[in-house]
C-alpha cells in the first residue's frame, strides 16, 4: 500500500506500548513503513486530502493493532513519512483525536489512545445499542450478491485462523472487524456505517490491551451462525445472535480493576 520506500533509512519512531499490551514493544518501523506505502504524492492531492489520507492510513493501522495503544505520533516523522507538512499532520492527528482513537496532550503531542476499562464498557455498551438493529435491517435488505461477499469474508478468516505468528492474528483480527463493517454496509444506513467504523476500530486498542486470549474473540463460528439467519431473512435470530456475540467478545477481556506494583514486589525481591 505504500507509494514509497525510504530512500535512506527515515529515523524510526519508536513506539512503546502500553504497559498491558499482548506485544511490550512495537516494531513501528515495520508499522511506519506499511502505513507510508499508502501515501498520495504531494503534487496529487489538496492538504485536505491529504490529511484525510493520513487519518485513514493511521486509522488502519490502530484497528490492525499495528500500532498498539499508547504509541507516540511524532508530527515531524509522520510528516517525513508522507512527505507533508506538520500543518497537515496535525490536522489528520485532530481527526483521529475526535473519533477517540489518539489523545493529544500539550506540551507533549499525540498518542494512541489507551482506553480504560470504563471506557472498554462503554464502548461494547454502544455496540449492544447499535449492531442487532444493524443485523435486522440486513436481514431485510440482503441479496445474493451480499450473500456470497459474507462467504468469501468467511473464509477468509478461516485462512487466517489456520496460520501461526503475530502478522496472520493481527489479520484474523481486521478480517473479523471487515465481517461488522460489512455487515453495517449492507443495512445500508451510511450514519450507522461511519459509528460502526469507529466502533471497531476503538474495539481493536480495547483487545489489543484487555484481550486474556491476546486475539479477537470475534468467534468465527459465531459469525457463520449469524450468516445462516442473514440467509434466512431471520432479523429477529440475527439480532438475537449479534447481541450473545458482543456478550462474547466482551466476556474475554479482563476488565478488572488493578494497581501497580512497588518495584521491589514487581521483582519479587
Amino acid at each position: 500500500m505504500f507509494f514509497l520506500l525510504f530512500s535512506r533509512r527515515a529515523r524510526s519512531l519508536h513506539l512503546r506500548a502500553a504497559a498491558r499490551t499482548v506485544n511490550k514493544e512495537t516494531d513501528f518501523e515495520s508499522a511506519a513503513m506499511n502505513i507510508a506505502d499508502t501515501n498520495l504524492s504531494p503534487s496529487d492531492a489538496q492538504p485536505e486530502d491529504r490529511a484525510q489520507h493520513i487519518r485513514d492510513s493511521l486509522r488502519s493501522a490502530i484497528a490492525d493493532r499495528r500500532l498498539a495503544p499508547g504509541t507516540k505520533l511524532s508530527e515531524a516523522e509522520v510528516g517525513t513519512l508522507f512527505d507533508v507538512s506538520r500543518t497537515v499532520v496535525r490536522s489528520a492527528l485532530q481527526m483521529l483525536a475526535f473519533e477517540g482513537l489518539v489523545r493529544i496532550e500539550r506540551n507533549r503531542g499525540a498518542f494512541v489512545s489507551n482506553p480504560t476499562p470504563e471506557e472498554a464498557r462503554q464502548i461494547f455498551a454502544s455496540r449492544r445499542l447499535i449492531e442487532p438493529g444493524i443485523a435486522k435491517a440486513a436481514a431485510a435488505s440482503i441479496t445474493a450478491a451480499d450473500l456470497k461477499e459474507f462467504r468469501d469474508q468467511l473464509m477468509e478468516e478461516e485462512r487466517f485462523m489456520n496460520q501461526r505468528g503475530p502478522d496472520a492474528r493481527r489479520a484474523e483480527i481486521k478480517a473479523s472487524g471487515d465481517f461488522h463493517l460489512l455487515l453495517a454496509r449492507v443495512a445500508g444506513n451510511a450514519i450507522l456505517l461511519k459509528f460502526m467504523e469507529e466502533l471497531v476500530a476503538r474495539s481493536s486498542l480495547v483487545i489489543a490491551l484487555y484481550g486474556r486470549s491476546g486475539v479477537s474473540s470475534c468467534g468465527h463460528g459465531e459469525h457463520a451462525h449469524l450468516l445462516q439467519a442473514l440467509e434466512a431473512r431471520d432479523g429477529e435470530k440475527a439480532g438475537h445472535l449479534m447481541l450473545h456475540h458482543i456478550d462474547h467478545i466482551e466476556a474475554d477481556l479482563d476488565l478488572r480493576a488493578t494497581e501497580g506494583l512497588a518495584l521491589k514486589d514487581a521483582l519479587l525481591l
